[in-house]
């Protein structure tokens, strides 16, 4: 580690990651604000177009977060993965927990807006908040074919569709991670093959970048990111960086991404480069060299970005909503900064509210539930802290 080399290739197993990767979970929150930021950024009169395209590249966020999700999954089922011990049920049960619980408080909370909008004869369309749109997106389905039905009762919802398609996927896209485990740059051509490829059809077929893919079809935008992250932490096992090499690596590509988005450079170019950013942070862990990371604010910051991304579309509309019919504007009216400031407050303060009351201590329950259906055999690899995926 200390002869000057940037990385040293491992053997056959490589060098393994620690349990914990706190910069990984931290960058959860930027990549999450990042999101907001895009939404609020359309709602307001300044053209930030006309200066940089970080905020409008933002949303792209949602692509980091699902190459995050094959990165850190594997992480954290690499000794079942490894032993062929997966258990699926255990699994899915694991990752419904994750899932599910802010998933369903959110729905709640756009249903009772929804419904207090017609009891007192606001104006809405009604069509985008149908039942069989709830339906799809309670099952978290509405984003695994072509949008033939309207489900916009919580726009971000169709991502949480995509990455439960990787989760019932996972041991398919695990196989081939072990079968390439030796060959990581081959799974990462892989990858960037079936990205190719599925940006191709979807071009043809409608007419779009795969990557603007969200309730048409969004499910075919995570199945390469999901395969890159994994690819990313196969190359992540066979480097051993120095501690100065991993935070140049860390700064270098996180000053690429930037750049690039700022540059307004091609969506997909942009969510390549995200690939890099990520496999650096994960090496600022193996070189010890993450503390600038794991502040325990970061790690909590990290920790609610799940939620943060889920509340801040029902906020802002709801926020619109109650201000259009109490000005008698447009609900299209466009937001002064003094509303944005105390929307990003109020949507941060509900976010921690929601995880910390109600998804934390959901997620723990139904994986004592699941435990007690299924339990454990042997001993079970643990899931470290600061490894749960983005699900996003």
């Amino acid at each position: 580690m200390g002869n000057g080399e940037p990385f040293k290739p491992e053997g056959t197993t490589g060098s393994p990651f620690p349990n914990n990767l706190p910069a990984l979970t931290s960058v959860r929150f930027a990549l999450a604000l990042g999101v907001v930021l895009f939404h609020y950024q359309l709602q307001w009169p300044w053209d930030s177009m006309a200066s940089t395209g970080i905020l409008n590249r933002a949303r792209l966020g949602v692509d980091a977060f699902f190459i995050l999700s094959g990165f850190v999954l594997t992480h954290a089922y690499r000794q079942a993965l490894e032993d062929r011990r997966l258990d699926y049920r255990r699994f899915l049960a694991a990752r419904f927990a994750r899932v599910y619980p802010a998933h369903v408080a959110v729905l709640a909370f756009v249903l009772v807006m929804v419904g207090a909008a017609t009891l007192i004869g606001a104006e809405f369309d009604h069509g985008l908040y149908n039942p069989l749109g709830l339906l799809t997106t309670l099952l978290l389905v509405h984003a695994w074919l072509p949008e033939t039905v309207v489900a916009e009762w919580n726009g971000p919802s169709w991502s949480l569709s995509a990455e439960w398609f990787a989760y019932l996927a996972f041991p398919a896209f695990a196989w081939v991670g072990l079968v390439l485990a030796r060959r990581p740059w081959v799974l990462l051509a892989l990858s960037g093959l079936v990205f190719l490829v599925l940006d191709l059809i979807y071009q043809a077929v409608f007419g779009d970048v795969v990557v603007h893919a969200e309730l048409n079809m969004g499910v075919l935008r995570i199945i390469p990111e999901f395969l890159y992250g994994i690819g990313l932490y196969r190359l992540g096992q066979r480097l051993r960086p120095t501690r100065q090499w991993a935070i140049g690596a860390a700064w270098l590509s996180a000053i690429t991404l930037l750049t690039l988005m700022h540059l307004k450079a091609d969506d997909r170019i942009v969510v390549a480069a995200a690939g890099p950013l990520i496999l650096s942070l994960g090496l600022l862990s193996k070189a010890s060299a993450d503390r600038a990371l794991a502040h325990p604010w970061m790690l909590a910051g990290g920790e609610a970005s799940y939620a943060l991304y889920l509340v801040h579309m029902p906020i802002l509309i709801g926020w619109k909503g109650v201000n259009s019919a109490l000005t008698q504007r447009p609900s299209a009216y466009v937001l002064a900064w003094w509303e944005i400031a105390c929307l990003l407050t109020l949507t941060l303060v509900a976010a921690f509210a929601l995880h910390y009351l109600f998804e934390g201590p959901a997620r723990t329950w139904i994986r004592r539930r699941a435990d007690r259906l299924w339990p454990a055999p042997g001993s079970r690899a643990a899931m470290a802290p600061g490894s749960q995926p983005p699900d996003v």
